[in-house]
């Protein structure tokens, strides 16, 4: 069985965050979501926990970092092209997020770009040609 992530992130609008990432290209996987909490199944392996504030608190007693003021984490996933990686974009930007908080990276064999989330969070997408990128490490141009 292959590696899975579930990569936990507290929202303060469940509805409002699921509504967000469903636009983007996940789907709600009903079997483990609930009023508190709700899985986003992006692939078979990657899958963001949306959980409102009290959830959350059930697993840490640390405080919530307000994302939109601190950065804790920066969530990168791939996209099978470069036009896979804008449509993300403009699908994140349509549902209500914000276009690029981290710069678009463009180096020709790679490309990315990213957008936050209502609550703040940072997600990256990028694409990769990895026969380009392995000649230019090997030539020592890599990014």
């Amino acid at each position: 069985m292959p590696r899975m992530i579930f990569v936990n992130l507290p929202v303060s609008d469940l509805g409002r965050a699921v509504a967000f990432y469903e636009a983007v290209g996940a789907r709600k996987n009903p079997q483990f979501s609930d009023d508190t909490a709700a899985c986003l199944v992006f692939s078979e392996t990657i899958h963001a926990m949306l959980l409102t504030h009290d959830k959350y608190r059930q697993f840490t007693s640390k405080p919530i970092v307000d994302a939109h003021k601190a950065s804790e984490v920066m969530i990168c996933v791939s996209a099978d092209s470069r036009d896979e990686v804008d449509a993300m974009v403009r699908r994140a930007e349509e549902a209500g997020g914000s276009l690029d908080p981290t710069p678009v990276q463009d180096h020709g064999f790679m490309y990315g770009r990213s957008f936050e989330d209502p609550d703040g969070h940072i997600w990256e997408v990028m694409w990769m040609d990895m026969a380009a990128a392995s000649a230019a490490m090997a030539k020592g141009d890599a990014a």
